[in-house]
């Protein structure tokens, strides 16, 4: 039985005993694993983008394994305080868990993720363009070294925003002036640069909900 730290991406429920949580871990990448609960106990634990602390118990008959003695190392409180960050964590979490396969385990991925939760969480503004930066830091996570050629193909007419993302760094990205319209298309596009590298159809619903925020 090994603890290992997890970043919950979702959850699925079993019956009425039971719940799947997807997590990304350095361990094991991607990874759905069989937590026993309540109907509602615990289920706070599982926000999107927690990280949690578990013990794995691995089960020689199924490659289903259950996390145990789950305790909650980072609720990210500066983000669950704020209507916009929280909601963003929806959109973050579905992405990641769309584009990674399961059992995926990429050099460098859950740590950088990690980073990249904290430092939303500690914004206290200027964070609507964050979303942009998350996918095109994401991109250069899993290897495909984003460049303005590379990514122009996949972009409509926000050429001149995209070019301003890639020759920025994440400070000054921030506040790059964007009205709602042109962040939520340069997500779409940035969504299929990843959808074309990783050979994944990424149809991300909470992209909607991301759209309805910042109109």
């Amino acid at each position: 039985m090994d603890s290992i730290e997890l970043i919950v991406l979702g959850t699925t429920r079993v019956g009425e005993s039971a719940v799947v949580v997807h997590t990304l871990s350095r361990e094991h990448g991607r990874r759905g694993f069989l937590v026993r609960s309540g109907k509602k106990a615990g289920m706070t634990l599982f926000l999107p983008l927690n990280i949690l602390e578990a013990d794995v118990v691995e089960n020689p008959k199924s490659e289903l394994w259950t996390l145990r003695n789950i305790h909650l190392k980072d609720g990210l409180a500066g983000v669950r305080a704020n209507l916009y960050k929280n909601t963003m964590t929806l959109f973050l979490a579905e992405v990641l868990f769309r584009t990674l396969r399961e059992g995926m385990v990429e050099e460098g991925l859950y740590q950088w993720c990690v980073g990249a939760l904290l430092t939303l969480d500690a914004l206290e503004n200027d964070f609507a363009n964050y979303p942009v930066r998350f996918l095109l830091e994401l991109s250069g996570a899993l290897g495909f070294r984003p460049s303005f050629d590379d990514i122009a193909p996949f972009a409509k007419t926000e050429l001149p925003a995209l070019k301003a993302f890639l020759e920025t760094g994440f400070g000054p990205s921030m506040l790059i002036p964007l009205n709602g319209a042109t962040r939520n298309a340069l997500c779409e596009d940035l969504l299929q640069y990843l959808s074309f590298h990783t050979e994944i159809p990424i149809q991300v619903k909470s992209l909607a909900v991301l759209r309805e925020l910042y109109r």
